[in-house]
């Protein structure tokens, strides 16, 4: 279980990190990088970023940018938090593919020929009250 001090620290990165992609992102136009959650060590030294990136084509690429510069970004965000935390925590970077895990059970979930339409729903009471 994540204690408080944890789920502040990952609130903090998260928003410090939601920065520093919106800052580095304005420049390249069309791309948009969010940070969906992160997840920190219960010693505070390893942070898990899951990033959603749009466009969903250029995810891999992107990705494999950001882990490339991940020194860059750890120097900044570490600049940022530095009157808060005494050490900044490695950070390691992740696709975040839960929107797409999403839209792949609602995409089988509508190609379902056994689900019903509203229009086939009975209400119960309503069948109680025709029987009577």
């Amino acid at each position: 279980m994540e204690s408080k001090r944890q789920a502040k620290i990952a609130r903090l990165i998260q928003k410090e990190l939601s920065e520093i992609f919106r800052k580095q992102t304005a420049a390249m136009g069309n791309v948009l990088v969010s940070v969906s959650s992160v997840r920190v060590s219960p010693d505070l030294s390893v942070a898990k970023a899951y990033l959603s990136i749009f466009p969903p084509e250029k995810s891999q690429e992107i990705l494999e940018n950001i882990k490339r510069q991940s020194k860059t970004v750890r120097y900044e965000l570490a600049q940022a938090v530095k009157m808060l935390l005494r050490k900044c925590p490695d950070v390691t970077f992740f696709l975040d593919d839960s929107l797409d895990y999403a839209e792949n059970i609602d995409r089988l979930l509508a190609s379902d020929p056994i689900k019903g339409t509203a229009d086939d729903y009975v209400d119960p009471d309503e069948l109680k009250k025709q029987r009577r």
